[in-house]
């Protein structure tokens, strides 16, 4: 069943423990800190169900559940995969890339695994009907999750069962036939204020010792005993929209969930007490791949967003026809065309997995690698592009109500490809997509969000197809011999 935005908004006021400047926030739906973004993803839902869009973002699922988002999609081909990407991208540029924890990203997670249910049977096959069951209830039901991951930093030197609270991690205190209870606490639920439910899990590697941790499951945001602890929002501190138009509307926030004695039935537990299914569900199956191949899909629509403010300030500042600036566009453009590249051979380089078409996972490894190093790389070049033209800026939206400094407005902030209120609108957007703090966390983000960079480099090398380049080096060295070119010495007599 497709959802509509307000449909979405409406089931958000289900009593989730949101914590926020040290008071339980009553309505994440109304509050000034999340209220615009949960509009923003609303307005996805109903992007998403309007009948103009069906083509687009919905598709038949063939164990003939209802008509579906896309973003559950299981390509059984090449051709269903870009389909599916096409989708992807529209619903991206709703908001130019900036949320990164948009629905379709954990969607394709879970979906990755579904792909990989053999892995889960081979397990255990109570846990493989639990993760079928539950994809198909997030895919019937149009549910937006988040998910938790990553344990708390702590000492990182230590293993989770290390660590000085034994239950600083979120992991296993009781269990009995109806299922879990879980103590602890995870990190980052990016998106999970404006979220239905969180899939719960480690992508670490733990170790033995850590097996209370090794747990994979999905609950509510509502669940008793889960509190939500968010960090600031950007979107508070916005003056307006005109001042501040991605993080007043597109800050999807991020928090640290803790589990104060959540209670996880057993058919909503896909992994317990294994710390090699908890790597398994990620790597053996097509998960860390799909999630990741959406995540390039939006790191290419954001970079065309980035790539058109990189021109519209060579435009405003009248320096397109400057060689070095073209220098500069040209260089940007080839790395914009490089991520949309490594998308389309992700795609075109895919392998069948059973009935599933998945990207090809090498390529997803040189792209996270490539891009970690690209994005702060961009940030820079449109700092240095812009010069002090993002800084420049009238304090507010305030200042144009007052006449006299309207004039003065007029008069400073002229170009010769916009008018002043133009320049002041475009510079406010350019600053907030590179500059503010809002633009700070978005670069942290690009860089972390698929692991510090040894682990994305870590991943390349293992995928690498090393043996064939092995081949082509000893084809040559084979070609060749010292005896085609040197007799050997006689031997003495």
């Amino acid at each position: 069943m497709m959802k509509s935005g307000k449909q979405h908004i409406e089931g958000l006021r289900d009593g989730r423990a949101v914590y926020l400047h040290g008071k339980r926030v009553d309505d994440v739906t109304t509050h000034p800190a999340y209220r615009n973004a949960v509009a923003s993803v609303g307005r996805l839902f109903d992007f998403a169900s309007a009948p103009e869009n069906r083509a687009l973002m919905t598709y038949e699922p063939k164990d003939g559940g209802p008509r579906a988002n896309r973003i559950w999609e299981l390509p059984g081909s090449y051709a269903e995969l870009v389909e599916r990407r096409k989708g992807l991208e529209a619903w991206t540029a709703l908001h130019a890339g900036f949320m990164g924890r948009a629905p379709d990203h954990v969607a394709s997670c879970i979906a990755g695994m579904y792909m990989g249910l053999d892995v889960f049977e081979a397990y255990d096959a109570n846990r493989a009907r639990a993760l079928a069951d539950y994809y198909r209830h997030a895919r019937d039901n149009d549910l937006y999750l988040t998910y938790v991951i990553i344990n708390p930093q702590a000492d990182r030197s230590k293993s989770a069962s290390q660590q000085k609270d034994e239950f600083l991690t979120a992991g296993v205190v009781d269990r009995d036939a109806e299922g879990i209870t879980v103590r602890g606490a995870k990190m980052l639920a990016t998106g999970g204020i404006m979220a239905d439910e969180v899939f719960v899990t480690s992508i670490q590697p733990l170790q033995p010792g850590d097996e209370r941790y090794a747990i994979s499951f999905a609950i509510p945001m509502n669940a008793k005993g889960l509190k939500v602890l968010s960090r600031k929002s950007y979107e508070e501190g916005a003056q307006s929209v005109f001042d501040n138009p991605l993080s007043s509307r597109f800050d999807e926030n991020d928090a640290v969930l803790y589990f104060d004695d959540v209670k996880v039935p057993w058919e909503r537990v896909f992994v317990v007490d294994s710390l090699d299914m908890c790597q398994k569900q990620f790597h053996a199956t097509p998960a860390h791949v799909y999630q990741n191949y959406q995540a390039m899909v939006r790191l290419s629509v954001k970079m065309r967003f980035l790539l058109g403010l990189a021109r519209r300030i060579g435009d405003v500042n009248g320096i397109v026809a400057f060689p070095q600036v073209r220098e500069i566009l040209g260089q940007l453009a080839a790395e914009a065309g490089m991520v949309d590249a490594l998308v389309a051979a992700m795609e075109a380089k895919g392998t069948q997995r059973g009935p599933y078409f998945v990207p090809d996972r090498h390529t997803l490894y040189s792209a996270q690698t490539l891009t970690q190093q690209l994005y702060p790389k961009v940030m820079t070049t449109l700092r240095e592009l812009a010069g002090g033209g993002m800084i420049m800026l009238p304090s507010s939206v305030e200042d144009f109500a007052n006449p006299e400094l309207a004039a003065l407005i007029g008069k400073t902030q002229q170009s010769p490809a916009a008018s002043s209120l133009e320049r002041v609108k475009f510079y406010k957007l350019a600053w907030d997509a590179v500059g503010s703090e809002f633009a700070s966390r978005h670069t942290q983000y690009e860089m972390f969000y698929a692991g510090a960079t040894f682990v994305t480099k870590g991943h390349s090398f293992r995928t690498y197809d090393w043996e064939r380049s092995a081949k082509l080096v000893d084809g040559i060295l084979d070609s060749y011999s010292l005896e085609d070119e040197v007799q050997p010495a006689q031997a003495a007599e």
